[in-house]
């Protein structure tokens, strides 16, 4: 599901996606808003997949009166896998921003 890509992931890249993932919305709205973060292919992939699936989250979380909210922790393991340098691969989320161009 998550794949290791190029090696010009910085620390620092791999700091602000996990943080993006923990923080969401927050944390990668303002990564998207600095210039010189938002131009990192890495940060930039994770803050937007980060924000995506805080909305998906948030609508599964309402729809099933709070029982969905469990599901954030799963947030929590991509948080993770950022940290370690990989590109997290989350079933038709990750396509559907593919297909949107964001990434």
């Amino acid at each position: 599901m998550s794949t290791q890509f190029s090696s010009d992931i910085t620390s620092d890249d791999k700091l602000w996606a996990a943080l993006g993932y923990i923080f969401s919305p927050l944390i990668p709205i303002i990564l998207l808003l600095m210039e010189d973060k938002k131009n990192r292919p890495f940060i930039k992939f994770h803050a937007v997949q980060a924000i995506v699936v805080f909305v998906v989250l948030v609508i599964l979380a309402t729809i099933t009166f709070g029982c969905g909210s469990i599901i954030f922790l799963v947030m929590f393991y991509w948080a993770y896998k950022a940290y370690q340098g990989e590109y997290v691969e989350i079933p038709v989320i990750t396509n559907f921003i593919k297909n949107q161009g964001w990434v």
